[in-house]
C-alpha cells in the first residue's frame, strides 16, 4: 500500500549534502510506489514561533509565513522525514525552528508514526550527530504512537554536493525505497 511522505530539507545550501540524502530517500521512496512531498526551509520565509500558543484553540498558526498550507499535509502523512546538517553537533536552527512551528499539530489526530532523520556533518564521527537525533527524538516524544524509524548519517561531509554517491546517499536511497 502506497504511504504518503512528507520530506523537510533544511539545509541553506542548494544542494547541500543533507538535501542530496533527502532527493535520494524521496527517489527510493518514489521507486517503491509511494506518494512523496519535500519542502525547502531556505525557499519559505520562515518565521520564529512566538510561543503565543494561538494555535492549541485556532486552525493553523497566526503567523503567516506559509506554514499554515503546510499543516495538513504534515499531519496527514505517513512518514515523515527530516534532513539536516549538522552544525556544533546539532540540528540546524533552520529544522529547530521548523519543528517549533509544528505546534499546530499538536492537539490534533496526526496520521504519521515513523520519522526519519537524514543527517550530514563535516565531522568523521558518525557520534556528531547525537544531538540532533536528540533534538529530534525530543519532537517526537510529544506525539504518542510516533517513533524514530531510522537515522542515515553522512559524515565526513564538508562540500557542497560531497554526499553525492556516498554510502550515506545509498542507504538513503534504500531506506526510503523499503518503506512499507
Amino acid at each position: 500500500m502506497a504511504k504518503k511522505v512528507f520530506i523537510v530539507s533544511s539545509t541553506p545550501r542548494e544542494r547541500g549534502n543533507s538535501d542530496i540524502l533527502a532527493e535520494e530517500f524521496a527517489r527510493g521512496a518514489r521507486d517503491a510506489g509511494h506518494e512523496v512531498c519535500k519542502v525547502n526551509i531556505r525557499e519559505m520565509q520562515l518565521q520564529f514561533c512566538i510561543g503565543c500558543l494561538y494555535c492549541q484553540n485556532h486552525e493553523g498558526c497566526v503567523l503567516q509565513d506559509g506554514m499554515n498550507a503546510l499543516y495538513e499535509s504534515v499531519q496527514n502523512a505517513d512518514v515523515l522525514v527530516f534532513a539536516t546538517p549538522v552544525y556544533y553537533y546539532g540540528m540546524s536552527g533552520q529544522l529547530k525552528t521548523f519543528l517549533d512551528r509544528l505546534n499546530p499539530l499538536f492537539p490534533r489526530n496526526n496520521k504519521f508514526r515513523e520519522v526519519y532523520l537524514l543527517a550530514s556533518a563535516a565531522e568523521d564521527d558518525g557520534s556528531a550527530m547525537d544531538g540532533a537525533v536528540s533534538g529530534v527524538q525530543g519532537w517526537i516524544d510529544c506525539f504518542a504512537g510516533v517513533r524514530l524509524a531510522g537515522v542515515v548519517r553522512a559524515t565526513g561531509v564538508t562540500g557542497i554536493g560531497q554526499a553525492k554517491g556516498s554510502a550515506a546517499s545509498v542507504q538513503a536511497y534504500e531506506t526510503g525505497k523499503a518503506l512499507r
